[in-house]
């Protein structure tokens, strides 16, 4: 696991007595699809390095000396000398390109039943440990803060969620610093969570955007405290399905007289006997339990246990099932009391793997009527009562569950309230468990947000495509009318003119002519970071790219061209103007003058007071907590004032993978934007370092925050984008087709909410975080220009030397009338070349292969060609 960022410097200067020139460098790294890489917190904080150089006779040009650590103000010294007839100082922006390895590593301790975890890190700088646990019966992603004996010296904790140890090396032969965390098989910790934090830089990092995770459910003794993993196998998918569905449950009620050794008393017992039977081979553990209502609340059942059973701690037990004498598989019979209304059970097989019920406990109500048979062997099925009811019925039923105990905790404070009594700490101990419940609903809320399947979303696709073509085509935020072109109107540098709106504003007329109808302005608010990333006073629009006067006059421009403008609104952080009592950047000013509570309560490093976040942090600065209501409110009245003051046509929303798509969907049922468009933005699946062919549960993640905001916006596919990396960059065009024949992007699943790309600010521009294979640009435009989804262009692009090929292909493509929902048929993806038909009206192929459209049904003709691309049209 290697951890890297990437820096550029700017480039060296060449020196005559009377003038100088800047001679350009260019570096292009690939982007390691492994690096641990902090580039947001990166592109928003840029370091100024000074170059000081000095000019001796005879005309020397003197290099300066680099110093190789990183600070905010690194001077570069000059050499010094008594002759010296010019001496100047030049800013130079400075990045670095960094490689280094985090180790993690669990060690097994010298009396084998307790661990060691061991975290290292090789790079340069004062590393800072931020790390917390997971307890085996947590919900959700939250962190704890670990048990007192656990924590090393030297560590400080942060509230109640985390603690932040700095690495340091044991010994002076030591290669690099680490920290050591002792671990007791007795704990009920499932995981450490971490992340590392450069104290120096400030800078942060991660894994692939997310905490750091090392899960110890596998690797604890079976005497642990440990139930079992987070993620069980769901009954009947695949192998594992298979097998359990030779499980076989059985509940019969027996009239034996069964008394307790510790109990004396004259009537009998009314009990029912639990035969648990499978064929599943190996040794097989059950670990169950019993409930008394429909709470389905673990309780451990008092005597008789079958023999070989271990009690865990006050609510379950674990018993091994025996091998029955025919040697057919294993059972177990169980005796519990009539007081009890339900069996609960899980089952573990070959040491570490847990086995439930799609996600819950097995359930097996109990009947006092005598018996219930739950399965047989013969059918080698499972009936089980949760597998009769739906999984939303499920979902349904476990919350009303959670509103019950709810309800119960909230009588149990106004029953202490009625008695007067003043115990503070029970209140607390209540309403802790309130949160804890209505987390619980709420994670349970959030992952019952459909799935959606592609065959769902093509045929609600071809639904719309089947409208009246005489019909005007019908507007929607998350497609416009469907045929919308979108241009990027800037990069990372646009900024720094200090007039960039009106730069735009005459090149407004100009791309009308190529056939753009959107276009993206960069973000317009007051902001720390000059390009806009950084909000501050959302409200105060003199920015660097112009005054809000000039913002206004831009707008209208475009708007007389007919071209729609959207707004790049930043809504997932904001940066604060103010410190609170602790020194904390959480109280913001301007209009909006939130305080703490509008920051979410999980954020590491800003002490929020706010609900937990309901999406991924980003950590350099303040997450939005938008389940606030007075947050939602004066984020659609600030929403609606741009669309009324300034004339935003719609939105381009910055980093919605940081909150619930939910709240996406109230905002633009708010604002009734034209056309908008989320980041979506996580790392695609590589292994050892080559990219995946399948990347259906990369596009999943994109498809399903769609879905969450009910299909109000679209989203960038990056899905598109990296595997056209990859088939342009190693000549992998086979990578362009699924296991469906499809595209497999977002384009393939969802096209008319797919907006692709190959390039934007942060990817190419000056940052080149993730730049598109050289020489390939046009191969790419061929493919996005021609298919189906929403195409963006690149501002840098459009003013290049590509302006005349991609004006070529906009005319096409407009000619053409491809639209977001247009039909894909794939001729060829193979290793040199792959091909498409698309409304059996446009041809296309890119790569360096042969092909050539089939000519048997209708004649083509061609429309235009470059290095390695070719397009068609249908010949009238």
């Amino acid at each position: 696991m290697s951890i890297s960022t990437t820096v550029f410097s700017e480039p060296l200067f060449n020196f005559k007595l009377s003038h100088y020139h800047r001679v350009s460098s260019f570096h292009r790294l690939k982007p390691n699809p492994h690096s641990l890489s902090s580039s947001s917190l990166f592109s928003s904080i840029n370091k100024h390095d000074s170059c000081s150089w000095t000019l001796k006779p005879p005309h020397k040009f003197v290099s300066p000396k680099f110093q190789t650590f990183a600070t905010n103000t690194d001077t570069l010294e000059s050499i010094q000398s008594s002759d010296v007839i010019f001496n100047q100082t030049h800013p130079i922006n400075r990045i670095e390109l960094v490689e280094g390895k985090v180790f993690v590593r669990l060690d097994q301790g010298e009396d084998l039943k307790n661990s060691e975890l061991i975290v290292g890190c090789n790079l340069p700088g004062k590393w800072i440990l931020h790390w917390g646990v997971s307890h085996v019966d947590d919900v959700g992603s939250e962190w704890d803060q670990p048990p007192c004996d656990m924590i090393p010296p030297g560590s400080v904790p942060i509230k109640d969620y985390a603690i932040e140890t700095p690495l340091k090396k044991s010994s002076e032969g030591d290669a690099f610093p680490e920290v050591r965390i002792g671990l007791k098989a007795s704990d009920d910790i499932s995981a450490i969570n971490f992340v590392l934090k450069d104290e120096e830089t400030g800078a942060w990092y991660q894994h692939k955007g997310r905490d750091f995770k090392v899960p110890l459910v596998n690797d604890i003794k079976d005497d642990a405290n440990i139930i079992g993993p987070k993620s069980g196998f769901d009954l009947g998918q695949g192998d594992i399905g298979q097998q359990i569905s030779n499980a076989v449950l059985k509940s019969e009620a027996t009239d034996d007289k069964v008394q307790d050794n510790n109990v004396e008393s004259e009537s009998p017992k009314v009990e029912s006997s639990q035969v648990e039977e499978t064929d599943i081979p190996g040794d097989i553990f059950l670990h169950w339990g019993a409930c008394r209502d429909d709470l389905r609340k673990w309780e451990a059942p008092p005597a008789p246990h079958p023999p070989e059973t271990v009690a865990f701690k006050d609510t379950a037990f674990r018993t091994k099932l025996k091998s029955r004498g025919s040697g057919g598989g294993s059972s177990v019979q169980i005796s519990l009391g009539e007081e009890f209304s339900g069996f609960l059970f899980v089952l573990k097989i070959n040491g570490n793997t847990w086995l439930n019920n799609k996600g819950n406990d097995f359930y097996v109500p109990l009947s006092t009527s005598g018996s219930l048979t739950i399965g047989n062997i013969e059918d080698q099925s499972i009936v089980t009562k949760s597998e009769e009811t739906s999984e939303d019925e499920s979902n349904a039923e476990f919350t009303n569950e959670i509103i019950n105990e709810i309800r119960s905790l909230v009588t149990g404070i106004s029953s202490v309230k009625r008695r007067k009594t003043k115990s503070k700490e029970a209140q607390e101990t209540i309403l802790q468990e309130i949160e804890r419940l209505a987390a619980e609903a709420y994670s349970i809320f959030r992952t019952s947000v459909p799935t959606f399947s592609p065959e769902t979303i093509v045929e609600s696709d071809v639904a719309l495509e089947a409208e009246s073509p005489e019909l005007p085509p019908k507007v929607t935020s998350g497609t416009g009318t469907g045929y919308e072109i979108v241009c990027q109107g800037f990069n990372w540098e646009s900024h720094k003119s200090g007039r960039w709106y009106m730069e735009l504003k005459e090149k407004a007329a100009e791309l009308a002519s190529l056939g753009f109808t959107v276009i993206w302005l960069p973000p317009p608010t007051d902001s720390v970071s000059p390009e806009g990333y950084m909000p501050r006073d959302l409200y105060n629009l003199d920015s660097r790219y112009g005054t809000i006067d000039e913002l206004k006059d831009v707008v209208k421009t475009f708007h007389k061209v007919g071209i729609k403008v959207l707004g790049d609104a930043v809504l997932n952080h904001r940066c604060a103007q103010k410190q609170n009592q602790n020194g904390i950047w959480n109280i913001f000013g301007g209009r909006l003058n939130w305080d703490d509570r509008a920051v979410v309560a999980d954020d590491p490093h800003f002490q929020g007071r706010g609900n937990k976040s309901s999406g991924d942090n980003f950590h350099a600065a303040p997450n939005i907590d938008h389940s606030q209501d007075f947050v939602r409110n004066d984020i659609k009245e600030w929403l609606c004032w741009l669309r009324e003051e300034i004339g935003y046509d719609g939105w381009r929303l910055d980093f919605v993978r940081g909150f619930w798509g939910g709240y996406v969907k109230d905002y633009m049922d708010a604002t009734k934007p034209y056309f908008s468009v989320g980041e979506y933005w996580d790392s695609l699946s590589y292994t050892y370092g080559e990219m995946d062919h399948n990347q259906d549960a990369h596009r999943q993640r994109i498809v399903d925050w769609i879905s969450a905001a009910g299909g109000s916006a679209g989203a960038f596919d990056v899905t598109t984008k990296g595997i056209l990396h990859s088939a342009l960059d190693r000549c992998e065009y086979w990578r362009l087709s699924d296991q469906q024949g499809k595209p497999p992007g977002v384009l393939g699943w969802w096209p008319s909410r797919a907006v692709t790309f190959i390039e934007n600010h942060d990817t190419g521009s000056t940052q080149g975080h993730w730049r598109f294979p050289h020489e390939k640009e046009m191969q790419g435009y061929a493919y996005t220009l021609t298919h189906p989804g929403t195409p963006s262009v690149f501002f840098d692009h459009i003013f290049s030397r590509y302006k005349t090929e991609i004006e070529a292909l906009l005319s096409i493509r407009k000619r053409n009338g491809i639209n977001c929902r247009s039909t894909v048929k794939i001729h060829k993806a193979e290793r040199d070349v792959y091909a498409a038909i698309i409304d059996e009206k446009v041809a296309m192929k890119i790569g360096p292969g042969h092909f050539e459209p089939p000519s048997d049904s209708q004649k083509w003709k061609s429309a235009w060609e470059g290095r390695d691309y070719k397009i068609w049209e249908e010949a009238s």
